[in-house]
């Protein structure tokens, strides 16, 4: 005797998020001030002024993710890419200019982070949305 199996229904997925939307921000800004504080320090003392650059970068880095991924959505998609391409490539550069390395070297990298962000993520947001032009919900 043969049972016909039914297609099992499809469960809805959970509106309530797993993670807090605020989590990635904060969590990107602390290992962000964190590395931009070790790459200055080069092997001294920590000082009162590698704190509060590292402060300082991990709260401008984290709201700034936090803004774009929360209102950025409401932007067309070119410039919610460059949006995400310009904050990796200011990123970048200002890491990379705390090597004592040069400002056009350090400018340099910083476009061509940016430059590579932009492209991923438009191609990202072109190939997710629907024939309505609408965005994929993320």
């Amino acid at each position: 005797m043969a049972a016909h199996a039914a297609v099992p229904a499809r469960r809805r997925a959970s509106s309530a998020r797993a993670v807090p939307v605020w989590a990635m921000p904060v969590a990107l800004g602390v290992i962000y001030g964190f590395y931009a504080a070790f790459i200055q320090k080069s092997g001294a003392p920590v000082t009162w002024g590698l704190f509060w650059l590292g402060l300082i970068s991990a709260v401008v880095l984290g709201g700034a993710v936090y803004a774009i991924h929360r209102y950025g959505r409401s932007l067309p998609r070119e410039l919610h890419a460059a949006a995400w391409g310009g904050l990796a490539g200011i990123a970048i550069g200002f890491l990379y200019s705390l090597s004592d390395v040069s400002i056009l070297s350090a400018s340099i990298l910083g476009l061509i982070v940016g430059a590579g962000v932009t492209a991923g993520a438009f191609y990202l947001y072109y190939t997710h949305e629907d024939a309505a032009g609408r965005p994929a919900p993320y």
